[in-house]
C-alpha cells in the first residue's frame, strides 16, 4: 500500500548514525545518501522505502503528534535488537520490548529518534 515514508531531520549526520544502527536488525540498510536525504531499503528491494530528509521548504523539521512509523520485524529478537541499538545511538525510550494487548502475538518496542520522531518495531509472528 505505501510506496515510501519520509522522516524529517535537522541533522542528517546524527540521523545516519541512529538509523544505520537501529534499522540493521530489521534487515534495512543505507542504500542512497546525499546532502539532503538518506534512503534505506531491504537487500531484496530495488527501492528505498524509508527516507530521512531535511525538509524541502528549508524550515526546521518538526515531529507530528500522533504520527509513528511501524517497521516489520521478522522475530522478537529483532525487535529487541532494534530497541537496544536505537537507545545506544541517541534514541529515547517510548516503550520497552514486550507483548501488547492488540492481539496475542503483537510484540513491539517504541523509540524516538534524535529528532523526536516516533518509531516502532513490531513482530506479529508467534514464538
Amino acid at each position: 500500500m505505501l510506496l515510501y515514508v519520509t522522516i524529517g531531520s535537522n541533522n542528517l549526520e546524527r540521523a545516519q548514525v541512529f538509523y544505520d544502527a537501529a534499522l540493521a536488525p530489521l534487515g534495512l540498510k543505507r542504500r542512497k545518501q546525499d546532502d539532503v536525504e538518506i534512503g534505506y531499503g531491504a537487500e531484496n528491494d530495488s527501492r528505498c522505502r524509508l527516507w530521512v530528509v531535511t525538509p524541502h521548504d528549508r524550515n526546521a523539521a518538526t515531529i507530528g503528534n500522533g504520527s509513528m512509523v511501524a517497521l516489520d520485524a521478522q522475530s522478537r529478537a529483532d525487535v529487541d535488537a532494534f530497541y537496544k541499538a536505537a537507545l545506544a545511538h541517541g534514541g529515547t525510550d517510548e516503550g520497552a520490548p514486550g507483548l501488547r494487548p492488540f492481539h496475542e502475538n503483537f510484540y513491539a518496542a517504541y523509540v524516538r529518534d534524535p529528532d523526536g520522531n516516533k518509531l516502532s518495531a513490531v513482530c506479529e509472528r508467534p514464538e
